[in-house]
């Protein structure tokens, strides 16, 4: 999450105003219960310490247990005390989390709302009677204040939580989330112990630190550990389902826009590359690189060979790396990677007993990653090679049932479908767009077949299909409508721009020669041969109200008004229907 900087420098501010200020007042007047006993608040403080050394991480958001402890510092010692200790462990837990640059301002969040909650929280026990020191519970009013300073902190600390968020990320943020749940559960579960841990300390007092201590940091570790299970199941679960996704999608620009999309809402990262081996095995292409903040350009370097960079040298020894610090690659001579970057994951994609690819995923943040995470990325690694090369396969096939295996323009069946279709797609969305087409027809190409062989009139078709596809570009959809007829959708393209575009298409088959190297005239390696088209325009809806008229009025405009008028012509049909159509009829 990207804070902006003024809301930085306004806690920063408001943390430099109230936090000394209120360290101060506390100090003025705070009343202790009973004698003060360093040694033992020195216990309590290495408790709380200790206690903040095993976080849980919840949505972002560390939990911690020092909480219980503070309980019964405050019970006994008072505000004062409390707040102090309180703060030593968010300072402690803080650098446990290594919190970077970027992230300062965790700093003063975290120590105002810590101050916050304990300064609410001792004003509503003072406000309901209670009082420090030995408790001596003779009745149940003496209960009545501790019970309302458990809820005040629960309550205080979930609101505060939830106004800095919403602060911070100016975003709405939920009130019942995980966060919530693993707080009221570890609250349930620690703050008895503190509780316990106060009556003991009534009785033996420095030992009952000890006594306590032992089982509440096995609390700790032990609810760290559970959570730390659930997490790593959270992660199984997730994976298998975006396995599942992977292997359901048929193109591959699509299979790894959502392999991206899925391990950078899982895990922390700020890059993305993937590498993919080309067929000359000697070299890998990057096919795709992310960037989170998009600040990055595509790299210049697209290129790698085995042994260099990071991914590079995954390829060469067919085994993933994992670096939670920048220095361990540095050191190595790695390179090609952006600046201020740190964590590192690279894997190789394998099918087949082969490494067909590298996936190498980055973040700035140093231990941003676990090893269970590695292996979670493993894991989908492995499916995403899979999707891939079935993506890979499915999309031959489609290929070749699409296309012209001579030409590599689509065929006559696709041509018609996806003008059946574009038309269906602009009547569900009521638009009314023009829409325009091009038939041509070589002029006596039967004669090349019994002058050269039919080799050649396959060279020629060849050459067409790659002067037409140079001419129209990403303008339109060029097809092989069948022998030496080609057709073309220009979608979005009036009458008149049609026109300039069929001429541009007649001048570049008429200007140059077309090469022969299979022919079958003997003695000579090489012909060069001259050959004209015959082209007819029809346009919608100035012609036509529907797809199957669109192709046969350009059909007619190209027989009646190219053809039958010398060939090497562009015919409009608009004209012929006032012309030589009705003169016809």
């Amino acid at each position: 999450m990207v804070v902006p900087k003024w809301k930085q420098n306004s806690l920063l501010i408001v943390w430099v105003l109230v936090w000394p200020l209120s360290l101060w007042l506390l100090y003025q007047f705070w009343i202790p219960g009973d004698k003060i006993y360093w040694v033992d608040i020195l216990s309590f403080a290495l408790l709380m310490c200790i206690v903040a050394l095993f976080p849980l991480i919840v949505n972002n958001t560390p939990i911690f247990f020092v909480h219980g402890i503070g309980f019964a510092v405050f019970l006994y010692y008072g505000l004062f005390i409390e707040v102090v200790l309180t703060q030593l462990a968010v300072i402690i837990l803080l650098i446990k989390l290594r919190v970077r640059r970027t992230e300062w301002h965790r700093i003063p969040v975290n120590m105002l709302m810590f101050l916050f909650v304990s300064l609410l929280s001792a004003g509503v026990y003072h406000k309901f009677g209670g009082i420090h020191g030995r408790i001596p519970f003779d009745s149940y009013q003496d209960v009545v204040p501790i019970l309302v300073y458990v809820a005040t902190v629960f309550i205080s600390n979930q609101l505060l939580l939830k106004l800095f968020q919403k602060f911070l990320s100016g975003r709405k943020v939920k009130l019942f989330d995980k966060g919530f749940i693993w707080e009221t559960s570890t609250t349930l579960l620690v703050l008895p112990v503190g509780f316990i841990l106060y009556l003991l300390y009534t009785e033996i007092q420095v030992q009952a630190v000890y006594y306590v201590g032992i089982p509440f940091v096995s609390i700790s570790f032990i609810l760290m550990l559970y959570h730390s299970s659930q997490l790593i199941n959270h992660y199984l679960q997730k994976t298998s389902e975006i396995g599942h996704e992977l292997t359901g999608q048929l193109d591959v620009k699509e299979v790894i826009d959502l392999f991206i999309e899925r391990i950078t809402s899982l895990l922390h990262i700020d890059y993305v590359y993937v590498y993919e081996v080309v067929d000359d095995r000697n070299t890998m292409q990057l096919v795709r690189f992310y960037d989170q903040e998009k600040l990055l350009e595509f790299p210049s370097k697209t290129k790698l060979r085995k042994n260099e960079g990071v991914s590079g040298k995954v390829w060469a020894q067919q085994q993933g790396v994992y670096y939670t610090n920048g220095n361990q690659w540095n050191e190595k001579g790695f390179h090609q990677l952006p600046p201020v970057v740190n964590s590192l994951i690279s894997l190789p994609m394998e099918r087949n007993g082969a490494v067909v690819g590298v996936i190498t995923v980055i973040s700035r943040k140093k231990r941003a990653y676990e090893k269970y995470q590695y292996m979670i990325l493993d894991i989908l690694t492995n499916y995403l090679a899979v999707a891939i090369e079935n993506a890979k396969n499915y999309e031959e096939t489609r290929s070749k049932s699409e296309r012209c295996p001579l030409t590599h323009l689509y065929n006559y069946r696709f041509f018609e479908n996806y003008l059946q279709n574009y038309f269906t797609m602009m009547k569900k969305k009521r638009i009314r767009e023009h829409i325009s087409l091009i038939l041509i027809d070589l002029d006596h190409f039967k004669s090349i077949n019994d002058q050269y062989g039919h080799e050649s009139g396959n060279e020629v078709l060849r050459q067409i299909a790659k002067r037409l596809t140079d001419v129209i570009g990403d303008k339109g959809i060029v097809a092989r409508y069948g022998g030496e007829e080609f057709v073309v959708l220009l979608p979005e393209t009036i009458q008149s721009h049609c026109l300039y575009i069929a001429e541009a298409i007649r001048g570049a088959i008429a200007r140059d020669p077309f090469l022969l190297n299979k022919h079958i005239l003997p003695g000579q390696n090489q012909l060069e041969i001259h050959i004209t088209a015959s082209l007819g325009i029809a346009t919608y809806p100035d012609n036509c109200e529907d797809p199957v008229e669109l192709i046969r009025y350009a059909d007619r405009a190209m027989y009646v008004g190219a053809k039958q008028k010398g060939r090497n012509k562009v015919a409009i049909y608009e004209k012929l229907t006032n012309t030589d159509t009705m003169q016809e009829e």
